[in-house]
């Protein structure tokens, strides 16, 4: 699933060999042509600035994807990354992940009992096609969002909760007025790009439906890079912006290469045909040591079972009940996921908010005990008797389920593996079907985001820092969104109303863990595993920043800025 997402990785193995020939000789075609622009720009620029003088072509390899350019479209983490690195953003967090520091403002505060905030940003600013880039675009964007947030803007609704209008009094200035105080202010500015007016006005027809269908090419931003090349599922390259009003890049700029599988992904770092892998596959940390530096911090990928809980579902209602949702979740075994999918490079998760987000985190919400025992209790408990074949009845229907998984994520399939056999004790039959991740969440949302068609899925949300936007995805305003469970609770939306406007922080962090314990009683998801944020990086680079979604994230652009050959 802007802010925190769904992702990503790999496909079918099948002609591996061939492929990655193919692809190799793809990626080096395009990245030859497109360093001789750099290093054409870098040859300009230089007779000017000495902040090209560490040049080179910093070389980024992933199993994501970057499903889409347009950001009221996008879904997978990668796209998110690419968002940070080429659109302006208010603000960003720091190099500690832990304070908000400047982006396209430079300073900010509030009023009128925290109703009112004021934002001075840059002067002389420009996008990458020259165009002024004003407080005024802010302004556009914030208010476009308000304006089609039931519709073509449904992703960005979180964000511009409780906005009753953004106003640019002049060039530097930017004003947002709220309804009510506000407690989550920068971290919703944190993760809204702001978009050029003279570009995307032209797509707000059809009640603002027809920014959806902008392909957004050639893209225009006012980054620190510049997307000059863009294939799906293949390659996207990226250009330094000279013109950026921030912090210039020491590279001449980065390229992603998205691989198909994870094999290929390790070889083509271990031939140096990369510089790094951003999400290093647990399999591969071991043999990678010797000649990589590995980097890792908790992180803020964590795993989930999705439950379908919408409450006007007609079909399979019995999952709608909590007790056999309380037994589906004693029936994981988390231990040999982690030992299995990750070889121990992550944790149990428990909640929606994971452990790396610090005190957001509700520690007293621990995960379910695996026990085939109480899971079959519960059950039996509940009337749903076995049949000879040892699978439940549910109102006269066998309790066999479908669960989609996304076959960009690599874990699904071996986290599948291991709970379709313990499902099968306590007599529940899974069967698995693999889609590409856009084909999932269709399946997953149909008929028209009412959530009607689906049962189980198999997935993982990237969360961010500040919890609201993780704890929005099972809201019923995100129906059409970033809701993927079809839950719709007004009891918990009230909740989560609540902590967007309570500004005392340690008060709102009250709620948060509310929040938290509740949802686990209600049980859309069932968290799997927190993933540690693992990556490889060649001894010829430095300067990487970590975070809780590894280098290349969507919390800073501090990290590519200052990447550098050493």
């Amino acid at each position: 699933m802007p802010t925190g997402e769904r992702s990503r990785s790999t496909n079918p193995r099948s002609t591996r060999d061939r492929r990655r020939a193919q692809m190799n000789k793809r990626w080096l075609a395009a990245l030859v042509t497109v360093l001789a622009v750099i290093a054409l720009a870098a040859f300009g620029a230089a007779a000017h600035s000495s902040s090209t003088q560490n040049g080179g072509t910093f070389k980024i390899g992933t199993s994501s994807r970057i499903d889409s350019l347009n950001p009221y479209v996008a879904f997978n983490q990668d796209a998110y990354n690419t968002f940070e690195y080429v659109y302006p953003l208010l603000v960003q967090y720091d190099k500690s992940n832990s304070h908000f520091a400047p982006d396209f403002a430079t300073s900010w505060k509030s009023s009128n009992g925290g109703k009112t905030w004021t934002f001075k940003t840059r002067a002389n600013a420009v996008w990458s096609d020259g165009k002024p880039l004003t407080a005024k675009d802010a302004a556009w964007t914030i208010n476009t969002d308000l304006k089609y947030a039931s519709g073509g803007a449904a992703n960005a609704a979180g964000l511009v909760a409780h906005i009753k209008r953004a106003s640019a009094p002049n060039a530097t200035t930017l004003v947002v007025r709220y309804t009510k105080a506000a407690g989550n202010v920068l971290g919703q500015f944190q993760q809204l790009a702001i978009l050029p007016q003279h570009v995307w006005s032209k797509y707000t027809g059809h009640k603002g439906n027809d920014l959806k269908t902008f392909s957004n090419s050639p893209l225009v931003g006012a980054g620190p890079f510049k997307l000059v090349k863009f294939k799906k599922n293949d390659i996207a390259l990226f250009q330094r912006n000279d013109s950026f009003y921030g912090e210039k890049p020491k590279a001449d700029g980065f390229g992603l290469r998205m691989f198909s599988n994870e094999d290929t992904l390790v070889a083509a770092l271990k031939a140096h045909e990369i510089d790094a892998i951003e999400s290093v596959p647990g399999t591969a940390i071991k043999t990678l040591r010797a000649g990589f530096n590995i980097r890792s911090a908790p992180g803020v990928d964590q795993t989930d079972f999705i439950i379908n809980s919408n409450p006007k579902k007609t079909a399979h209602r019995e999952l709608l009940s909590l007790k056999v949702k309380e037994a589906m979740a004693h029936a994981v075994d988390r231990k040999q996921i982690i030992k299995v999918v990750f070889l121990g490079y992550a944790k149990p998760a428990s909640t929606i908010i994971p452990p790396a987000t610090g005190a957001w985190h509700n520690p007293s919400v621990e995960p379910e005990k695996f026990d085939l025992s109480l899971a079959n209790k519960l059950l039996d408990q509940a009337g749903l008797k076995k049949g000879k074949d040892g699978i439940r009845r549910a109102s006269g229907h066998k309790m066999s389920y479908a669960v989609i998984t996304p076959t960009d994520v690599p874990s699904t399939n071996r986290t599948f593996q291991i709970l379709q056999p313990d499902f099968r004790k306590i007599g529940i039959n899974l069967t698995q079907r693999a889609l590409d991740s856009t084909a999932a969440f269709d399946a997953m949302t149909a008929p028209n985001n009412k959530y009607l068609k689906f049962d189980l899925a198999l997935w993982d949300w990237v969360g961010l820092i500040d919890p609201d936007f993780m704890l929005s995805v099972v809201t019923c305003a995100q129906y059409a969104g970033w809701n993927d469970s079809g839950y719709c609770n007004p009891r918990y939306d009230k909740m989560y109303s609540q902590q967007q406007l309570t500004p005392n922080q340690a008060k709102r962090k009250q709620v948060v863990w509310k929040m938290q314990k509740y949802l686990y009683g209600q049980k859309p998801y069932i968290w799997l595993a927190a993933q540690d944020a693992v990556w490889a990086v060649s001894k010829n680079w430095g300067g990487l920043v970590a975070s809780p979604q590894g280098p290349f994230n969507s919390i800073s652009k501090i990290s590519l800025t200052r990447v550098h050959q050493q």
